[in-house]
């Protein structure tokens, strides 16, 4: 092997700092530590695993913001595989936070389930840690690989309850999209290639997949017709991931048919980790913003529009959620674009991710304890009266909703505010506008919830004939663990509506 080889080998291996992912390295052993432990337990004690996983992520979360609060190291790692800083710590942050909080619904959706339930938390563990490395991408072959470890575990989490037809349906349509959107992203990533390690070129590179090499090469060549290409090929594969208009389509179906901790986990985790490699990508192509940044204006007023529009007519209440969802896409890449000339956006983009994983958790903890044999089935009128029957339901549901739609004081209405700002600030008058129209539309149907749960609406029906009651809400399965996650969900919505500077001091300072 030529020397140089081997010099340059020695300096790659010389930046392999593996106390930079120490995080990542813990969760992967956690999830193989469940599977050993499903092994070496008697059956009566499995029950016991999946609050082993709830416990060791809550002990690494603590270390990590006790011990750790900065992280243990900035700059890039692994060979320019991996770039770490404040933003990436306060993701792997929001990360293990959401993986607790889907770990918990996990739990209340296969109590009454005959289904293999340890390998699912094993799953949800390892997806967590390859999202949290998506978000420290540096390098096209750390964020493809990345990129499709999560999105195998996916394919297995969406079709978990495999005795529901919805479920598998769904499974299947995600399978189909993920491996369209992953080679749409890959053609995109080869074109990038392509143009950039050309050395007929100025600014070429061998090492062309890295993000600042590529940028170097953008900024000699802002014309290159194959680079534009590729550009707009991998911001579309990123599109899919984060449901972004015309690449939503999964969405509906997938989120209804999905059990609900995997929603919650593709409607948070899977849509932070496509922000995340979004705003970076945004500042590798800036050289391209004449093109970029229309672009994406489109995709985010459309998206907007789209969300909003669509969820008018929804019954279901998952399909409501999702595509409130996607409306919820087009606020964070008004975020995004503003990001570009107001450095100060990139904080409050993740502040609304934050606000945004505290509501949605909210919601689908309710969700999870309606009586329903499938939540696929989960309608409006499967709320009827929900807070009489249940009044802490009732309240989290409220609020959850109200956060969602950006009801004062809520944590959404000052996620939403500081986006309309950073709007502001950049001169997107437009988006800003766009982002108004949708909020205003948003409330039709988000308060369409909160009357289903607080109004009873009489509905003649067979039973009635036989005087039977409504069914009741299970509320002794509603455990002590059950309501402390809940109550912190809506807590921090409303903590954060009042008091935004603890947050917001530590992104900022990170």
């Amino acid at each position: 092997m030529p020397t140089d080889t081997l010099n340059s080998l020695g300096e790659i291996a010389a930046t392999n700092t593996w106390g930079a992912i120490y995080p990542e390295m813990i969760l992967g052993c956690l999830a193989l530590f469940l599977l050993v432990l499903e092994v070496v337990l008697p059956k009566f004690a499995h029950g016991a695993i999946p609050r082993i996983s709830i416990i060791g992520q809550i002990l690494l979360l603590g270390y990590i913001l006790v011990f750790d609060p900065s992280g243990c190291c900035h700059g890039v790692a692994f060979g320019g595989m991996i770039e770490l800083s404040g933003t990436t710590q306060a993701l792997r942050i929001f990360f293990l936070l959401a993986s607790i909080f889907v770990s918990y619904l996990a739990m209340v959706s296969f109590e009454n389930k005959t289904l293999a339930r340890i390998e699912y938390f094993a799953i949800t563990l390892v997806v967590t840690g390859a999202l949290s490395l998506m978000s420290m991408s540096n390098h096209f072959v750390m964020l493809f690989v990345a990129l499709e470890t999560a999105t195998v575990g996916f394919y297995v989490l969406v079709s978990y309850f495999r005795q529901n037809p919805l479920s598998l349906e769904a499974g299947l349509k995600y399978l189909i999209m993920g491996a369209l959107s992953s080679a749409i992203l890959l053609f995109g990533i080869v074109l990038l290639y392509g143009a950039a390690s050309n050395p007929a070129l100025a600014g070429s590179s061998q090492d062309a997949m890295n993000f600042q090499n590529l940028r170097t090469f953008l900024e000699a060549n802002p014309g290159d017709t194959l680079a534009i290409i590729g550009m707009l090929l991998v911001i579309s594969g990123v599109a899919f991931k984060i449901g972004a208009f015309p690449f939503q389509i999964w969405i509906p179906d997938v989120y209804q048919g999905a059990p609900v901790p995997t929603t919650a986990f593709l409607a948070v985790s899977s849509k932070a980790a496509g922000f995340a490699v979004l705003l970076t990508l945004v500042n590798t192509f800036a050289p391209l913003s004449s093109v970029l940044i229309p672009v994406l204006s489109g995709i985010a007023a459309l998206t907007i529009l789209f969300g909003n529009f669509a969820a008018l007519t929804q019954r279901n209440l998952k399909r409501v959620i999702g595509l409130s969802g996607v409306s919820h896409a087009g606020f964070l890449l008004i975020g995004v674009i503003a990001a570009q000339t107001v450095p100060a956006a990139t904080n409050w983009v993740l502040f609304y991710l934050f606000a945004y994983l505290l509501g949605s958790m909210a919601v689908f903890a309710v969700f999870a304890h309606l009586p329903k044999e499938w939540d696929s089935d989960l309608e409006l009128d499967d709320l009827g009266d929900l807070a009489k029957r249940n009044g802490f339901l009732g309240i989290a549901l409220a609020i959850g909703i109200g956060s969602l739609a950006g009801i004062p004081p809520l944590a959404g209405f000052i996620g939403k505010f500081l986006i309309f700002v950073a709007a502001f600030q950049a001169e997107l008058y437009t988006l800003l506008g766009v982002g108004i129209v949708g909020v205003v539309i948003s409330i039709y149907y988000y308060f369409g919830v909160i009357k289903a749960a607080f109004f009873e609406v009489w509905r003649f029906t067979d039973e009635d004939e036989e005087g039977e009651a409504a069914p009741a809400l299970p509320g002794a399965t509603l455990t002590c663990l059950g309501k402390l996650t809940i109550v912190v969900a809506i807590a921090g919505s409303v903590v954060l509506g009042f008091f935004q500077g603890p947050l917001g001091s530590w992104l900022a300072g990170n």
